[in-house]
């Protein structure tokens, strides 16, 4: 199985200005979600940013950057275009990891991109894991996803679902990383936004509401978080000391 990575990079951020660049060990955060991504098995891994000052930190450093427009809503549509740049065939398989996820398993981006290998009938894949603390149960910034039998997303949301009403219940924790085939990457970006997208302000119900299959790779270990703000930086600064 062949797949390449593509990382959107952003220097805009409300909550975290230039994250990408945040130090972490004498390098950029971004590089350290470039090595991780390379130790997949990845045929390839570009960084996808709109940012010079990205651009040359990666560059430095000996990794691919594909420039793209400024005007992209989503890190969804920086990635089809980063794609066509590329001239990446529309069987070709995309892994879509996060700049701000510098304690990703190379493995967990490999299990991504195998998952949707296997099943044919998903336009995307994603991951997840298991929750074991009420206080991630509880929180709005922690999505949950509902899956069917066969491993495909029945739903995500940012409340508790399923609800435990009778006994316990497993309760899965959304993990921000995608994979997609090329083809599905252009027509994903001319989908309409879909109200239950409006409502949960998260993108992927939108390819939901218009139909398409989404499969969930259930991680047996808990997925890292990713750096959202100076107080996440400082975490993951202890956690790689």
């Amino acid at each position: 199985m062949s797949f390449t990575v593509i990382i959107p990079a952003r220097y805009a951020s409300t909550r975290f200005p230039g994250k990408p660049l945040a130090d972490l060990g004498g390098k950029p955060m971004v590089v350290h979600v470039c090595e991780r991504a390379k130790r997949s098995g990845a045929a390839a891994v570009h960084v996808a940013t709109d940012d010079e000052r990205i651009a040359a930190a990666v560059r430095k450093h000996g990794h691919s950057v594909v420039m793209t427009r400024t005007d992209h809503a989503s890190g969804t549509d920086r990635l089809a275009e980063a794609a066509r740049k590329l001239k990446l065939k529309e069987r070709d398989i995309v892994v879509n990891v996060q700049g701000d996820e510098p304690l990703i398993a190379p493995k967990l981006i490999a299990q991504v991109a195998r998952i949707l290998a296997k099943r044919k009938r998903a336009s995307i894949s994603t991951a997840c894991h298991a929750i074991h603390d009420e206080a991630s149960l509880a929180s709005p910034n922690v999505v949950k996803v509902v899956l069917d039998r066969e491993g495909y997303a029945l739903y995500f949301s940012r409340s508790r679902i399923p609800f435990p009403r009778e006994g316990l219940s497993t309760t899965y924790r959304h993990a921000g990383i995608y994979g997609y085939r090329v083809s599905f990457l252009s027509r994903y970006a001319r989908l309409k936004p879909a109200p239950l997208e409006r409502a949960e302000a998260l993108e992927q119900l939108r390819a939901l509401w218009h139909g398409y299959r989404i499969a969930v790779a259930v991680s047996e270990t808990d997925i890292p978080p990713g750096v959202d703000t100076p107080q996440d930086l400082e975490a993951v600064r202890r956690m790689l000391a």
